[in-house]
């Protein structure tokens, strides 16, 4: 519900913040379009209407930019998307957590694997490629669910999944626990799941059976636990750099990086940050 965010998100969905000039969930989208996905299924609660408007048709808008000449802006509105990609969006009744939203899709899904993004998990993946396209190579290759992961403080476990591992070659590993936002006390390791998954259609009959845990809330993470008595299930290390943008420091960290490099505002916002730095 972007309670962090409030009042910015008290009518607005945290997904559609932007940085610099595209909304937090347009990024996910383009990362899982490169990474191969052509069709996307949104979870979308009652306060989240913008999401499907951003992605649909703006007969309006488009009509006016062709009539004022702005062809440039015409061609980016016309182009949120590809067109060969297809965009989906069921309706999460109740905030219930992050496994019931996923249970949602099953209709959709179906008896394939597939992708889970968290939007406000903003990734900029080394060497031009995605997050989401790594770990699509990681699933090619050992042919089971991949999750992401990043080494966290130890004090900060008690914010995210946690995964323990064996047989880690230093880029993947086999997960062999994983539990929901364990005290630094308890918590296996400080390997953290960052918001990306591929997940084998196993795990909607888990998540069927899987009772409400953490925050009363239906947990992926519980119904990864369980699927672990059935499938390998491997952890990646993130190739690239995350910012939490479901917090203020690192929504303005991605704000100011991306702003940085931005081919049309990136070296006059460089400069600004140099003068205001100057008079510190």
């Amino acid at each position: 519900m972007g309670t962090r965010f409030i009042p910015a998100t008290k009518a607005n969905p945290k997904e559609m913040l932007p940085i610099v000039d595209k909304p937090l969930i347009q990024y996910a989208a383009e990362e899982a379009e490169e990474a191969g996905v052509d069709n996307l299924v949104f979870i979308i609660g009652r306060q989240k209407r913008a999401i499907p408007d951003h992605f649909d048709k703006n007969y309006e808008l488009e009509s006016e930019l062709e009539a004022a000449g702005k062809h440039k802006l015409l061609k980016i509105v016309q182009n949120v998307l590809p067109s060969n990609v297809s965009c989906i969006y069921l309706r999460q009744a109740e905030a219930l957590g992050l496994g019931h939203a996923v249970l949602c899709a099953k209709p959709v899904v179906g008896d394939e694997p597939f992708a889970v993004t968290l939007a406000d998990d903003l990734i900029k993946g080394d060497g031009g490629k995605g997050a989401l396209a790594q770990m699509a190579e990681v699933y090619e290759k050992y042919q089971c669910s991949v999750i992401l992961v990043e080494e966290v403080p130890p004090e900060e476990t008690n914010k995210y999944g946690i995964v323990e591992i064996a047989e880690d070659d230093g880029e993947t590993a086999i997960i062999t626990s994983i539990v929901e936002k364990p005290n630094p006390e308890d918590a296996p390791s400080n390997l953290a799941v960052v918001g990306r998954y591929i997940l084998t259609p196993r795990i909607f009959e888990l998540l069927e059976k899987t009772k409400r845990g953490a925050g009363g809330e239906i947990q992926l993470t519980d119904a990864i636990a369980e699927l672990l008595k059935y499938e390998k299930v491997r952890a990646y290390r993130v190739k690239g750099k995350r910012y939490d943008c479901g917090s203020k420091e690192g929504y303005m960290e991605a704000t100011v990086e991306y702003g940085l490099a931005h081919s049309e505002i990136g070296a006059d916002f460089a400069e600004y940050l140099k003068k205001i730095a100057a008079d510190l």
